[in-house]
């Protein structure tokens, strides 16, 4: 058996090279704790504004005060354009996004937000199949809710550490042995080969959550049509340590007509700003999307964690945090 390579679904249009997604300053209206480590928030629009529409898989930026951005699923009602709601794991060993988020949001807080964004978007199928990791039930949840409204035959598989650890149950009670809840603690690691099974006309697989829960559903796939699985990654696939050398080249930028250097230390993304050209970013580590650029001319080193191989393929986009260049001249759209 043959590994698929992986496919990333994007909404249904194409994204402009550094498109502004739009940035608001919300007040957090409400905060739950949706679980052991999880609290969820609900952000509306402080003059009670509608708030951009959004699809199930949508994420947003919180771009917080101490200077960190970081990407969280929308996980509420699209149908509700008053309200937004996210769900945050607090990760102790993490970079402090998220015990920002714990330790300084409270109802009334103003926290600045931008988006939202489709990466993992819900695509039409016969039959889905919906796997959730941990807080990655925040992505998938909203798919789940989508698909049973519109009378599609679906099914779930969410697991946790253990019960108390899996947010939003009582969502789910509603849909009886639809879904399966499964913690670690009870059920041991998620019996995925059962759960895919044998690859199935007109069946889809959505996944989302830790990056070793992702690469067992990618073996699974591994026999079905391409472009069976849609992932949502939390984490790039590859440590940043294994794709921070390459050669120097030369970045030309055509809306402004500059050239710049980018040594063999710096990113793209890293040279582009200290040259002070207003550019979007998020992550830096290539899987949000954030700061996917149009390529003009040459040829892009995909070192991102985000684009399928067909978009890899042709080369018209990059992300500019990580990805780099096979040849000594890359002309982007900046």
């Amino acid at each position: 058996m043959t590994n698929q390579p992986l496919q990333v679904f994007r909404g249904t249009e194409a994204p402009p090279s550094q498109a502004d997604h739009g940035e608001a300053t919300l007040v957090v209206d409400a905060r739950i704790d949706a679980a052991d480590g999880i609290v969820s928030l609900v952000l509306r629009h402080p003059d009670s504004d509608p708030l951009p529409a959004w699809a199930p898989g949508a994420h947003i930026d919180l771009l917080l005060d101490n200077g960190l951005i970081r990407q969280y699923s929308l996980c509420g009602n699209p149908a509700d354009r008053a309200a937004w709601q996210i769900a945050v794991l607090r990760e102790p060993d993490g970079r402090g996004g998220s015990s920002y988020v714990h330790d300084r949001l409270a109802e009334g807080s103003a926290v600045r937000v931008r988006g939202p964004r489709n990466n993992f978007p819900l695509r039409a199928a016969e039959h889905h199949l919906f796997i959730a990791g941990g807080v990655g039930i925040t992505a998938i949840l909203p798919m789940v809710e989508a698909a049973d409204s519109a009378g599609a035959d679906w099914n779930l598989l969410y697991g946790g550490r253990t019960r108390g650890s899996m947010a939003f149950l009582d969502r789910l009670a509603r849909y009886g042995d639809r879904v399966l809840i499964r913690p670690q603690d009870t059920y041991g690691l998620l019996d995925l080969a059962t759960f895919i099974g044998s690859p199935r006309e007109g069946t889809l697989v959505h996944a989302c959550g830790p990056e070793p829960l992702l690469r067992a559903a990618q073996e699974q796939c591994a026999g079905w049509p391409s472009g069976t699985l849609g992932i949502e990654r939390f984490a790039p696939v590859r440590p940043p340590a294994e794709t921070a050398a390459a050669d120097v080249f030369d970045v030309v930028l055509a809306r402004s007509g500059r050239t710049l250097t980018v040594p063999p230390d710096r990113s793209v993304l890293e040279v582009v700003e200290e040259a002070g050209v207003p550019v979007l970013f998020s992550c830096r580590e290539g899987t949000c999307g954030t700061c996917e650029t149009d390529v003009l001319d040459g040829t892009p080193d995909h070192r991102d964690s985000l684009l399928d191989e067909d978009e890899r393929a042709t080369g018209d986009t990059m992300l500019i945090c990580v990805s780099r260049s096979c040849g000594p001249r890359l002309v982007l759209d900046l």
